[in-house]
């Protein structure tokens, strides 16, 4: 059978010719329907949910923010952070994306809730190190507002305790917080009139006069000159009082040090710096880090303050480094 006779309007009747224009539109018709209706789906799909307002919900109890995102078919996601005052707990830190704003609905809204302050109450700091317990508090609030501060100065006073005890403390342990708190203490010398022996220093060097100063537990103060006589270089040469002597831990032994014979490449001098006068002896460290990178340890003993002074023979640009409880107090350049 010729198929290309059926389309051929010469050998089809009018019959024919109409039912099939007919079918022609009705399949045309389908098309386009099936186009529309596409394209309104594509449409309506990228408009999305319906669209709402996003209410203002900070300082509220979580709760109640949790029912008026749900009015508006909004969900929270929800993250915890400590709030410098205590009686924002539970409540609504921040939103985002902020009030007023035009979202779609089912939306999530990150809300940060107060866990409240870091510590809701004073601890008991009694027996504790001061210098531990001030490190302890500014840890504890980290970048927010400290709720709790040490009156500065303590009040200190002889014991039996050891040096930098807490004794007393004002306000009591479990005080609420309510607000910024300043902590008062009462806090150790040490034992009364503590005693020590001089020990014998003059002839040492300088390595040896450490050792010697740090087992002793005595305070001191250097100074320096050129050598005279048949001193020794590098050699502490003189010292007041005399070895044997039994005085106060806090006063210092006055020692005379010889310059140590000059070297290429060598500095020599004293080292000395003004410190505060401690209310009971703080750890002091000097260090020096040479020009390579390398770094060692001069001297490190329990120090009274008021004066720290020290000798040293070093790698021409070395520096000096001075470090009062932890904490540096003073780098100077070798020589200056």
């Amino acid at each position: 059978m010729d198929f290309r006779s059926l389309f051929n309007p010469k050998k089809l009747d009018e019959l024919e010719t109409q039912q099939y224009r007919a079918g022609i539109i009705a399949l045309v018709g389908l098309i386009a329907l099936m186009a529309i209706s596409g394209l309104v789906a594509f449409f309506l799909a990228l408009e999305g949910e319906e669209k709402t307002l996003v209410p203002d919900v900070s300082n509220l109890e979580l709760s109640t923010a949790l029912v008026k995102l749900q009015e508006k078919e909004l969900y929270p996601r929800i993250s915890l952070r400590f709030s410098e005052d205590p009686e924002t707990r539970g409540r609504i830190l921040e939103q985002n994306p902020r009030a007023g704003s035009i979202v779609k609905a089912g939306r999530r809204i990150a809300l940060v809730v107060s866990r409240g302050a870091a510590q809701d109450k004073v601890g008991d700091y009694v027996g504790q190190s001061l210098d531990e317990v001030t490190i302890h508090l500014q840890t504890v609030f980290g970048a927010s507002r400290q709720l709790i501060t040490v009156a500065e100065p303590s009040v200190y006073k002889w014991d039996k305790a050891a040096a930098g005890t807490i004794l007393e403390q004002e306000p009591d342990p479990d005080t609420e917080l309510s607000g910024p708190i300043q902590l008062r203490f009462v806090v150790s010398r040490g034992p009364e009139k503590a005693k020590v022996t001089v020990p014998e220093l003059v002839g040492q060097s300088l390595e040896s006069v450490s050792e010697r100063i740090k087992r002793a537990g005595i305070a001191f103060v250097f100074t320096m000159r050129p050598k005279e006589g048949k001193e020794a270089p590098g050699t502490v040469v003189a010292q007041l009082p005399a070895p044997g002597t039994a005085q106060d831990a806090l006063t210092p032994v006055n020692l005379v040090y010889a310059a140590p014979a000059q070297t290429e490449g060598m500095v020599s001098g004293l080292f000395s710096q003004a410190l505060p006068e401690y209310p009971y002896p703080l750890k002091i460290v000097l260090s020096a880090e040479k020009p390579d990178g390398s770094k060692i340890e001069l001297i490190a003993v329990e120090h009274p303050g008021t004066l720290f002074s020290y000798p040293y023979n070093l790698p021409v640009g070395s520096v000096l480094i001075l470090q009062v409880a932890n904490r540096v107090v003073a780098r100077v350049e070798a020589g200056r």
